[in-house]
C-alpha cells in the first residue's frame, strides 16, 4: 500500500477519491481512522485561475467555516508537501444520486438552504455534484472553493444543470466516459 506524509505523520492510502481543480483527493487511513488526503497539484486549468491553491484552501475554509453550512473538517495542512488532511464524509456524492434517480426534492431544498446563507455574504460555492455528499440524509460541501458571488456561477443558473438528468449533464457523463 502507498503512504503519505502530513507533517511526518503517515496516512495509509485506500483510493484515489477524486481529480478536482486544484488537487488530488485521496482517501486515507491512520489508526483504524479514515480522513481526505489531498495532494495539491499545479497542473493548468485552462478555465480557472488559480494563486497559492494551499493558501486558498486555507482561506476558504475559514470562510465556509463561519458561515455554518456543512462542511468536513480540516484537521492539518503540509505546507511542505502541499497536502491537507480533512474530515472524511462517507456516503453518495449528488452525482451517483442523480444517474440512480435517487434524488430527492428534500436535497434540492438543502441545497437551496445553503444558497440562502452563502448569496447574502457575497458567495459562490462550486456547485458541481461531486462536490456533495449525502450522509443521514443531509448534504455536506465536501470542497472548500468559494468565490465572489456571481450570478453566472450560482446555483440556479449553473449548478441546478448537474443536479437532475439534462442535456450539460450526459454531455458530462459521456466526456467522462470517454476520457477513462
Amino acid at each position: 500500500m502507498q503512504e503519505l506524509e502530513v507533517n511526518g505523520k503517515p496516512y495509509e492510502i485506500i483510493r484515489l477519491l477524486g481529480h478536482g481543480k486544484g488537487g488530488y483527493s485521496y482517501l486515507a487511513e491512520k489508526d483504524g481512522k479514515q480522513y481526505v488526503l489531498k495532494q495539491i497539484h499545479h497542473e493548468p486549468c485552462d478555465y480557472y485561475q488559480f494563486g497559492n491553491k494551499l493558501e486558498a484552501e486555507k482561506h476558504d475554509y475559514e470562510i465556509l467555516k463561519s458561515t455554518g453550512i456543512r462542511i468536513p473538517k480540516l484537521y492539518e495542512v503540509d505546507e511542505k508537501e502541499e497536502r491537507i488532511l480533512k474530515e472524511y464524509i462517507e456516503g453518495p456524492t449528488v452525482l451517483e444520486l442523480v444517474v440512480t434517480n435517487r434524488m430527492k426534492d428534500d436535497y434540492l431544498e438543502q441545497i437551496r438552504q445553503m444558497c440562502d446563507v452563502l448569496y447574502p455574504r457575497a458567495l459562490n460555492i462550486d456547485y458541481f455534484p461531486t462536490n456533495f455528499v449525502l450522509q443521514n440524509d443531509l448534504l455536506y460541501y465536501i470542497d472548500y472553493e468559494c468565490n465572489a458571488y456571481m450570478e453566472k456561477w450560482n446555483f440556479e443558473n449553473w449548478g441546478s444543470k448537474y443536479w437532475a438528468q439534462t442535456p450539460q449533464l450526459q454531455e458530462y457523463l459521456e466526456k467522462e466516459r470517454l476520457d477513462k
